[in-house]
């Protein structure tokens, strides 16, 4: 290959909470020419695709290569490896039309960086518009040397717009106004309040849930044209942040947990109280003119397998204090209840002879309460809210133990920024959907292996928080196949902590840890663990938790549904999320959840999924 000048820019090195992004390449690869080989290869991708020549297609690609599609080549999620396999993916469908290089920004732009932060893999990524036959969308390829040339490792494909309805941001924004003059005309305070009331219409969409989930949700399909309709039974929208324990904090920082069409302000807290993000929720639904029906009650629903639609009975509190019931037929169902299912609320022998002030889920928790006679508490379980509740019980003077049957993944605060967040989720980091689409263009099969690295290196930089942590008895592990946090939060959706400040409580003795052990019996004035311990406790919390998203399916739509549909959370056989925002099993139902990042991303998979079936395009 001959030498030439290198091209494209030099990226600090770092990671994040997601796939990594590249690190500086090494000064004996500095000759490569990014840019020529980029044009080279998106060449000879297009003219693969115009002449339909899939196998000239693939025979630009390694061995060992990956095809991963968000609904753009195909109608799925799908991460296909292997050349023999993408060859015969794409032969069975294949909606992508045009490839070009991306070069309005120097991130996007062909560059050469090391694809692991131990320098083992190096290569050439770079940021591509696609055209497909519905739409258009962008995507990322990156390269490795294989023999004397280049070739193509992974190629993401990412649909955003569809044709005939794309966004009407910038540009296509609407007037705002209604031209002409006619009697009984409204403004703009009377349509409002129609279209969200809908007195002579249906939602095509109804979406249970008025979190980050349906918010995302309702935001993205609001942009595409479909109509939808948000129920919660809470009193006012933010409520499922407002309601929670006293001192919670985002543990996230705020460049990872922007939302569409309207990120934070730059005056924004790094870390946002759950009130203050409970507050931004509302303001959210307001300025996004999202239709949701607050103190809303579920009756009943039936899937109608010939009309392709569901019969849902709502019983609502109108703003104006009225009560009324509305019969709705939506195309589709959003369940947008949280990525987790019902509580985890352990039945335990002695339950009901606790004669204590308090006895409760984490998800019940009131916050701690000051009191003149510091109470002894136990918290069962050893993951983010159990160190949370147990920090808040500590500052206002408690006595607290913490019951860690298994071990926890614990990185520091300010280690999940600098190794995990930085440089893409930071302050001057890249535009966020950039940054999104970097992270979840990754493989999951490569995306752990990198992790493993970082994981490492997390370890390193905490390595005086957890071996603190050892010596006070508290049960530690490095997440699967140490992979880490991020990898642990994917499969199994939980099971760690982000340090904040409790660790050092535990280090310094200030909260008690029990390690290794089930919990026997409740007894009147405390518990007893499997060992024989007895611990006494006015107050036992049970931060144990909850079950997976599809049990409260079956809760919500009863269990003939629930059993179409597919466990929730966790890769499937290809690496992809199982179930979550994507076709759940049943028909017209649709599972939305996860961190606000999660659902900042896959709010637009998921409504490009229900736009294409509601028009027929999929």
């Amino acid at each position: 290959m001959a030498a030439a000048k290198p091209s494209g820019q030099r990226i600090e090195p770092g990671s994040f909470m997601h796939p990594p992004h590249p690190w500086p390449a090494s000064a004996k690869n500095v000759s490569v020419d990014a840019a020529a080989i980029a044009e080279k290869t998106v060449s000879a991708v297009n003219q693969a695709i115009a002449e339909k020549n899939f196998n000239a297609l693939t025979s630009l690609f390694v061995e060992g290569s990956f095809w991963k599609d968000h609904v753009a080549t195909s109608w799925h999620l799908r991460t296909i490896k292997g050349r023999d396999q993408i060859l015969a993916f794409l032969r069975q469908q294949c909606n992508l039309t045009k490839v070009e290089i991306d070069t309005s920004s120097d991130f996007r732009k062909p560059t050469f960086a090391n694809f692991a932060p131990n320098g083992d893999v190096q290569g050439i990524y770079f940021f591509t518009r696609i055209t497909t036959q519905f739409g258009s969308g962008r995507g990322i390829i990156r390269m490795v040397e294989s023999g004397s040339e280049f070739k193509i490792w992974t190629f993401f494909t990412g649909l955003e717009e569809l044709k005939g309805f794309e966004e009407p941001v910038g540009p296509r924004r609407p007037n705002g106004v209604e031209p002409g003059s006619r009697a009984g005309r409204k403004n703009w305070l009377e349509r409002r309040a129609g279209a969200a009331d809908f007195v002579d219409s249906e939602p095509d969409v109804l979406i249970i849930g008025a979190g980050q989930g349906g918010l995302t949700a309702h935001a993205r399909l609001k942009m595409l044209g479909v109509s939808a309709l948000i129920v919660d039974s809470n009193d006012a929208v933010g409520d499922n942040w407002r309601k929670r324990y006293h001192q919670l904090v985002l543990h996230d920082p705020v460049w990872y947990d922007h939302m569409p069409y309207l990120p934070f302000p730059d005056y924004w807290p790094v870390f946002t109280p759950k009130d203050k993000l409970a507050e931004w929720f509302d303001s959210y639904a307001k300025f996004l003119e999202l239709n949701i029906w607050m103190k809303s009650e579920l009756l009943s629903s039936s899937w109608d397998e010939a009309a392709r639609q569901w019969t849902v009975t709502i019983k609502r509190t109108r703003p104006d204090g009225q009560t009324e019931t509305r019969t709705l037929r939506p195309k589709h169902i959003v369940q947008a209840t949280g990525a987790s299912g019902v509580k985890n609320m352990p039945t335990i022998k002695g339950m009901d002879t606790f004669q204590g002030a308090l006895l409760c889920h984490s998800a019940d928790f009131p916050g701690a309460k000051e009191s003149p006679t510091p109470k002894k508490v136990v918290i069962i379980g050893a993951c983010n809210s159990s160190h949370d509740i147990a920090q808040d019980y500590y500052e206002k003077g408690h006595s607290v133990t913490m019951i860690q049957r298994s071990t926890t993944c614990v990185v520091g605060s300010q280690t999940l920024l600098k190794v995990n967040l930085g440089v893409l989720y930071e302050e001057g980091s890249p535009p966020v959907e950039d940054a999104d689409i970097f992270s979840w263009s990754w493989p999951s099969d490569i995306m752990k292996s990198i992790q493993v690295d970082l994981a490492c290196i997390q370890r390193k930089d905490d390595a005086e928080l957890l071996s603190g942590l050892s010596r006070a008895g508290f049960g530690l592990d490095n997440g699967p196949d140490n992979a880490g946090l991020f990898i642990k939060y994917l499969q199994r959706g939980g099971g760690y902590y982000i340090d904040v400040g409790t660790s050092q409580l535990i280090i310094d003795g200030n909260i008690n840890v029990k390690h290794g052990q089930e919990v026997e019996s409740i007894l009147p004035r405390g518990v007893r663990l499997a060992d024989g311990t007895e611990i006494e406790a006015d107050e036992i919390i049970f931060a144990t938790g909850y079950a997976n998203m599809r049990t409260q399916a079956r809760v919500i739509f009863g269990d003939e549904v629930a059993d179409r549909v597919g466990d929730v959370w966790g890769w499937d056989e290809e690496g992809e999320m199982r179930t979550i925002w994507s076709e759940s099993g049943h028909p017209g139902l649709w599972l939305h959840g996860g961190n606000l990042a999660m659902c900042r991303y896959y709010s637009r998979v998921l409504a490009l999924q229900i736009k294409a079936k509601l028009d027929g395009l999929s």
